[in-house]
């Protein structure tokens, strides 16, 4: 199983381009597996963890619920005054089912230093609802802004030294935090297609922490796994632990994503932000769950990663993919080559991969169907039907490129580019 699970992560690292990527399977007394691959620090590497700072702020809602300082069905009006969306009730916030807006107005908050929430309320009047009340299912980030001002409000700390103070300290959870520690890995978002890597901004997201602002590791998402399958009752009874389990919307309950797998059902979050993907999942039946993090903007979906390492991998064998590299600089050869190109219709997402040019062919899944790497100043196919062949990269007076030609084969900008002199006619 361990083998099954480090290829699991191995196929993830080539197949997203990610820079790093570590995940670890718990039970209720620990972490029973960890693993990494790509530059990847161990159960104490730091990462951003978005949205499953959510599941912390609904913590503290329900605190606060058992405190008898709020109740579920009081609208956000009743602790935060006259605010846009003031008549959604906290169980609505909680649950995503108020049908208010998904963001805050203004520049994209996940990449904008935030503002107080004096700001926040100014900006958002209640005026961008697109649903009713319970009508379907909208993710709202801006809900949990609001969520968290009004513990702030009702247990008398700014939301951050909550966060503190009434989970992670009794938790243990030192190495989780609101800003990045030093040696925390940086974020990265990945070229589509030439694979150069840039980093993504660093942001303190102010009002909107509460949406997904903290920052962990794994030994602590391990932690805080066992919390929300009901291993530790610590920071929460485990009666109002299963309420929160209980299904307000179909896959969505107080705070906390609901899914199936084979072995039981799951409860946790995923994570998101710029440079970075993460999910805590575990089965509140079995104690046993799944944590992964990454320092990547896309490349895996973090969720299907973690069931997998739950699972296993009923499919491994002793093959393992190439480690994905990130590219330094384009060879001369290759400059302007890579984006999307078309033979006849068929379009191909043509990327430089691990030093080497890629055709992917889009309507069959992205399938690598040929490859060409530098061979004495030109390109040269390694892989394919194109084994063997020279690339030609036909380019304009001013080094732009025109068109490609390999053995007849003609790639264009356009579908047909009637600009480009197909010898033989249009492709077969």
């Amino acid at each position: 199983m361990s083998d099954q699970r480090q290829r699991l992560l191995d196929v993830a690292q080539a197949e997203g381009r990610l820079t790093s990527v570590v995940g670890a399977v718990f039970d209720r007394y620990g972490a029973v597996w960890a693993g990494g691959a790509g530059q990847a620090p161990g159960l104490d590497g730091q990462y951003r963890i978005g949205s499953i700072t959510k599941t912390m702020t609904a913590v503290l809602v329900m605190q606060a619920r058992d405190a008898g300082l709020l109740d579920l069905d009081d609208p956000l009006s009743a602790h935060l005054g006259d605010v846009g969306y003031g008549e959604v009730s906290i169980r609505e916030a909680l649950a995503h089912s108020s049908g208010m807006q998904s963001e805050p107005r203004g520049p994209w908050w996940e990449r904008t230093r935030g503002g107080d929430f004096a700001s926040l309320v100014r900006a958002n009047d209640g005026s961008g609802r697109v649903a009713g009340a319970g009508e379907w299912f909208h993710y709202s980030n801006l809900g949990y802004g609001l969520l968290g001002e009004v513990v702030t409000r009702r247990l008398g700390a700014p939301w951050r030294h909550l966060v503190a103070e009434r989970l992670l300290q009794p938790l243990g959870m030192r190495a989780t935090s609101y800003l990045p520690r030093p040696g925390a890995q940086p974020g990265w978002s990945v070229d589509h297609f030439t694979g150069i890597r840039v980093h993504e901004p660093l942001t303190d997201t102010g009002a909107m922490a509460p949406a997904g602002q903290l920052w962990s590791t794994l030994a602590d998402l391990v932690t805080w796994g066992q919390v929300l399958g009901g291993a530790r009752s610590d920071v929460l009874s485990p009666a109002t632990l299963e309420e929160m389990q209980r299904p307000v919307m179909p896959d969505y309950g107080l705070g906390l994503m609901l899914g199936i797998h084979p072995g039981g059902r799951l409860v946790g979050h995923n994570g998101s932000m710029p440079g970075f993907l993460a999910a805590l999942h575990v089965d509140p039946g079995s104690g046993i769950g799944a944590a992964v993090l990454t320092n990547a903007t896309t490349g895996i979906n973090p969720r299907d990663l973690a069931v997998s390492l739950i699972e296993g991998d009923p499919d491994a064998d002793d093959s393992r993919p190439a480690p994905w590299r990130p590219t330094i600089v384009l060879p001369p050869e290759a400059y302007g080559v890579p984006g999307l190109w078309f033979w006849g219709n068929t379009a191909y997402d043509v990327r430089w991969h691990n030093e080497g040019l890629e055709l992917r062919a889009m309507a069959r899944g992205n399938v690598v169907t040929n490859r060409f790497e530098v061979v004495d100043g030109g390109l040269v196919g390694t892989l394919g039907y194109h084994r063997g062949e020279p690339l030609q990269v036909v380019r304009r007076p001013d080094g732009s490129v025109h068109h490609l030609e390999c053995a007849t084969f003609v790639y264009t900008r356009t579908p047909y580019d009637p600009d480009v002199d197909i010898p033989g006619g249009h492709p077969r």
